[in-house]
């Protein structure tokens, strides 16, 4: 089995044709002819998974966030991504990127975060008008909880159910909750297009001290973590492969790539 047939199968879920413009995805270093003997996916590609995957026999990474993102003018390992794809290129390890191609398919990113926090009635949030597709993508998601919640509750829910030591959040405004926007990683953007959908709350991550204003009393705005709002992603993509590769090495990554420390 090759690389390529591999990263073909990821293609049927996430095309990279389905990516932002800005972005970088697909294989980025590696040979697509090569045998694979294991993949390891993760949400970020870092020395350590690099020594993660060469300790579980893993020649492919597949990792959510592309590690070569605004092209590298140098190789001298002087920054973490040079680093990285010296290691990589050093241990015939390659790596390939989803990133927006999978934010953008309705089940992927923010597909995965409904799941989680049981939201039904899911619909795209940002649909793409733009590219000719049989299929309904974009970016975000907006849903229903089975049941309306007290804000201060559901604020509870959101932090326990994503796992996240930090919930920052705008006003409450004494309203029940039943209408959820979601957006995995930097989600600000979306703002008016959850108020717009009528959302009672929209969850995202990266927001800044003056987009909380935009919350305008008409929602709550939930900021989990970019991390956190993402941190499903690498199950989604073992799920999906190992569904089609079931006498092959599908490895979930047991390194949490997480920059960011809470006290």
């Amino acid at each position: 089995m090759t690389i390529k047939d591999i990263t073909d199968y990821i293609e049927e879920l996430a095309p990279l044709n389905y990516a932002e413009d800005f972005d970088n995805v697909g294989l980025l270093i590696g040979d697509s002819n090569s045998k694979v003997t294991g993949v390891l996916v993760t949400l970020d590609s870092l020395e350590e998974t690099i020594d993660e995957a060469i300790a579980k026999n893993c020649n492919l990474i597949v990792s959510f966030h592309p590690i070569i993102f605004s092209g590298l003018k140098k190789l001298n390992g002087n920054t973490y991504v040079e680093r990285v794809v010296l290691k990589a290129i050093k241990n015939d390890i390659a790596i390939y990127a989803t990133h927006t191609a999978l934010d953008n398919v309705e089940t992927g990113v923010s597909g995965r975060i409904c799941d989680v926090l049981g939201l039904t009635n899911t619909e795209i949030l940002l649909p793409k008008s733009s590219i000719k597709t049989q299929e309904v993508i974009g970016m975000g998601m907006i849903g229903e909880l089975p049941i309306a919640m007290d804000e201060n509750v559901f604020l509870k829910f959101v932090k326990t159910r994503m796992k996240t030591a930090c919930v920052r959040h705008s006003e409450t405004l004494g309203k029940p909750i039943k209408k959820v926007a979601v957006l995995g990683g930097s989600g600000s953007f979306a703002i008016p297009n959850a108020i717009a959908s009528n959302a009672d709350a929209y969850i995202s991550a990266d927001f800044k001290y003056h987009d909380f204003f935009k919350a305008e009393k008409q929602l709550i705005l939930v900021d989990i973590g970019h991390y956190e709002s993402e941190q499903f992603t690498k199950n989604l993509l073992v799920e999906y492969l190992s569904k089609k590769f079931t006498n092959f090495a599908i490895i979930l990554s047991e390194k949490s790539t997480n920059p960011i420390y809470y006290i």
